[in-house]
């Protein structure tokens, strides 16, 4: 995904937001954000013809780019592992616990184990040792496995969602189904009180689109930079 790719993304969310809790516009709404949502994650769980902001972060991607760790970029020091690994549980947790109130992709199977992490929440408030073990740990392949199977279901869950759906509050029990599932922290009550005050519309607007696409952009100046200190 190059530049004016990227400012097209942007110009799509707004228009997403504009029209996503609008019952009669349900239908462009939900293609939109499938588009949206194709082009922060591999090509290959859609049938979207682009480079995506995903594959552009993994082309070329070598593993001690993706575990260095700490790193020096101005907005984050933290890993390409880790944000890849980030994303991926907010997304899961939030998309199958907070709008489906269904099972996380993550206990669907044996991801934790294929993983080689001994983490299941959402990664904030993090120690350093702890960023410092899953990025060192993780499995490449796994994660990646991990991260398809997530969109794809996502995918799954909003194609279903009918008209006045995105209008819809986060149920209670469901936030608190967060920390009895252990993918959000005590510690991190903050971020579960966060999304206890959005709707579906909130949910799909950030932690499934929009959280992506910072990360990654994120995670591909890491990438960026890291090639140019090896190259020179």
């Amino acid at each position: 995904m190059d530049m004016i790719q990227r400012r097209i993304w942007n110009e799509n969310h707004k228009k997403m937001k504009e029209i996503i809790c609008k019952p009669d516009k349900h239908s462009k709404a939900v293609q939109l954000f499938l588009t949206q949502h194709s082009l922060v994650h591999s090509s290959s769980i859609s049938t979207t013809n682009q480079t995506t902001l995903e594959d552009s972060l993994l082309s070329n991607l070598k593993e001690a780019i993706f575990r260095e760790y700490p790193v020096s970029n101005p907005d984050t020091k933290n890993s390409i592992a880790w944000h890849l690994w980030h994303i991926t549980r907010i997304e899961d947790m939030t998309t199958n616990i907070l709008i489906a109130n269904e099972q996380q992709v993550l206990d669907t199977s044996q991801y934790s184990d294929s993983m080689s992490i001994p983490f299941k929440h959402s990664g904030n408030d993090m120690s350093e040792e702890e960023i410092a073990l899953l990025s060192s740990n993780i499995d490449f392949e796994s994660l990646l496995t991990y991260r398809r199977a997530v969109g794809i279901r996502t995918r799954e869950i909003v194609s279903s969602l009918t008209p006045g759906d995105f209008n819809l509050d986060i149920d209670q029990n469901k936030i608190q189904r967060l920390f009895k599932e252990n993918a959000v922290m005590e510690k991190s009550k903050w971020l579960a009180d966060y999304w206890s005050k959005k709707n579906i519309a909130g949910l799909l607007l950030m932690p499934a689109t929009r959280h992506n696409f910072l990360h990654l952009n994120k995670s591909v100046r890491i990438k960026e930079k890291l090639l140019k200190r090896r190259e020179g």
